[in-house]
C-alpha cells in the first residue's frame, strides 16, 4: 500500500467516526453554511461538533502549515480529503473570507508574528472577516481608491493610523468581526503606489455599516464608513496592522484578487450539494413515463452544461496544481473568474427553464419562499463582483492572448 493509499484509508475511517450524521446530507446554500466569528450562533450541536473536530485536526484549512492552525497536508492529500468528504456527502465545516482570501495573502506577505496572531483563529472559526476594496468611485478601477490613512499621534503620545473614507459592496460587513482594507497612505504617489493593506477591528469607534438591498430581496452587501477611525499600529506586540510594506499594498491586493476570482470561479464549477444539474432538475419537475425528462431540448442543454461543468472543474484543478508547483495563476484567474461567473448564471437559467412559471414563485411553502428564483437573481451579481466580466475579458485579451489595445 502506498503512503497516499494509507492516508486515504485513515482519512475515510476518521471521517466515518467523527463526522456527525446530521452533517452528511451534502447541503449547500447560505442557510447551511458555518461562517464562524465571535458572535456566531451554531445552527445545531452537530454543526459545532463538526467544526471543532475538523479545526482540531487542522482540516478546516488542510493545506496551511500546522504551526498556523492548518493540517500541513500535501496537495495530493488535500485532494484525497476532499474526495472522501464528497463520498460521505459531508458538509464543509467552515467557510470564510479569512480562509479564501486573507489567509493566502498573510501566508505570502505576512510576518511570522502576524501569521501566528491571525491565522489560527481563522482556522478555528473564531474571527469572521470582510473585505474593504471597492469604493463609490473606485470599482473596476480599484487603484483610484481614496480612503485615506494618516500616521498620527494621540494625546497620550501613542502611534496610530487614522482612517477616513467609505467602502462599498463589503459583503457581510454588518456581521463581521474584522475587515482587511485598502487605504491610501501616500496621496502624492502615483495611482498604483501609495496604497497600503491594513487590518481593522470592526468594533473600533467610527466604523459603521449600512446594508445594500439586492434584487433577490436579501442583503449580503453593505456600505462601510470610516470616520476618524484610530487603528493601533500594532494589534499585539510585534503584530503590525499593515500587511506587507507600507505604500506597497497594491502587491498584496493583486495577489488576494487572484484568490477572490478563483473563489468566485469555483462557485461556477461546483455542483449543487454534490448533485449535477440533471439531478436538481429531476428533483424539481420529476421524470416522464419513460424515466427521463420529457423535454428533449432541455435534456440536451442539461447534458451540455454537465459536460462543461466537469471540464471546468478539471481546468480549475489543473490551474491549482500549476500554482502549487510554483508557476502561479496570474492572469489565468481572470479567465477562470469570467467563465465561472458566466457558467453559474447559465446553470441557474437552466434551473428556471426546468421549473417553468412555477420557478418564478416568490413566496409560499411550495417554493420555499422562492428559493430558486432568488438564487437565480443573485447570480446576476457574479459578473460584477470580483471584477466585472468586461474587465476580465480585457485582461484575458491583453495578458493571455497578447492582443493590442484598441
Amino acid at each position: 500500500m502506498s503512503d497516499l493509499d494509507a492516508f486515504r484509508a485513515e482519512t475515510r475511517a476518521w471521517l466515518e467516526e467523527n463526522c456527525p450524521k446530521e452533517m452528511r446530507d451534502g447541503a449547500v446554500g447560505e442557510e447551511h453554511i458555518c461562517w464562524g466569528g465571535r458572535d456566531w450562533t451554531f445552527q445545531s450541536d452537530a454543526q459545532r461538533v463538526w467544526l471543532e473536530r475538523m479545526a482540531q485536526k487542522g482540516w478546516t484549512v488542510p493545506a496551511w502549515p500546522k504551526e498556523y492552525g492548518g493540517g500541513g497536508l500535501s496537495k495530493e492529500e488535500v485532494k484525497v480529503l476532499k474526495a472522501e468528504m464528497r463520498k460521505l456527502q459531508a458538509r464543509s465545516p467552515l467557510e470564510s473570507f479569512g480562509i479564501w482570501m486573507l489567509g493566502p495573502a498573510l501566508l505570502k506577505y505576512g510576518t511570522h508574528e502576524q501569521k501566528l496572531h491571525f491565522l489560527p483563529p481563522i482556522a478555528r472559526g473564531e474571527i469572521r472577516w470582510c473585505q474593504g476594496y471597492s469604493e463609490p468611485g473606485a470599482g473596476s478601477d480599484l487603484a483610484s481608491l481614496q480612503c485615506k490613512c494618516e500616521d498620527i499621534k494621540d494625546e497620550e503620545g501613542g502611534d496610530h493610523w487614522l482612517v477616513n473614507g467609505q467602502k462599498t459592496w463589503t459583503s457581510y460587513a454588518d456581521i463581521s468581526d474584522w475587515i482587511f482594507v485598502l487605504v491610501r497612505t501616500d496621496p502624492k504617489a502615483t495611482k498604483h503606489n501609495g496604497i497600503s493593506f491594513i487590518l481593522i477591528d470592526m468594533a473600533e469607534a467610527g466604523v459603521t455599516t449600512r446594508p445594500i438591498k439586492l434584487i433577490s430581496g436579501k442583503s449580503p452587501f453593505c456600505e462601510t464608513f470610516f470616520d476618524d477611525v484610530k487603528v493601533p499600529k500594532e494589534h499585539a506586540p510585534g503584530v503590525s496592522a499593515i500587511v506587507g510594506d507600507l505604500n506597497r499594498g497594491w502587491d498584496v491586493a493583486k495577489y488576494l484578487l487572484t484568490h477572490e476570482r478563483e473563489m468566485i470561479a469555483g462557485g461556477g464549477g461546483g455542483l449543487f450539494g454534490g448533485r449535477g444539474i440533471g439531478e436538481v432538475a429531476v428533483s424539481q419537475i420529476g421524470l416522464g413515463e419513460d424515466g427521463r425528462l420529457s423535454d428533449p431540448i432541455l435534456r440536451g442543454k442539461i447534458a451540455q452544461a454537465e459536460i462543461d461543468g466537469w471540464a471546468f472543474l478539471l481546468t480549475l484543478e489543473r490551474m491549482k496544481d500549476e500554482a502549487k508547483a510554483g508557476h502561479g495563476v496570474g492572469a489565468n484567474s481572470s479567465m477562470l473568474k469570467y467563465y465561472g461567473a458566466e457558467f453559474n448564471k447559465r446553470r441557474y437559467e437552466l434551473m428556471m427553464d426546468a421549473g417553468g412559471s412555477d420557478a418564478l414563485e416568490w413566496e409560499g411553502e411550495r417554493s420555499n419562499d422562492g428559493k430558486m428564483a432568488k438564487a437565480w437573481l443573485r447570480t446576476k451579481g457574479n459578473s460584477i463582483e470580483g471584477g466585472t466580466s468586461e474587465v476580465q475579458l480585457n485582461i484575458v485579451a491583453k495578458r493571455i492572448l497578447g492582443l493590442p489595445d484598441a
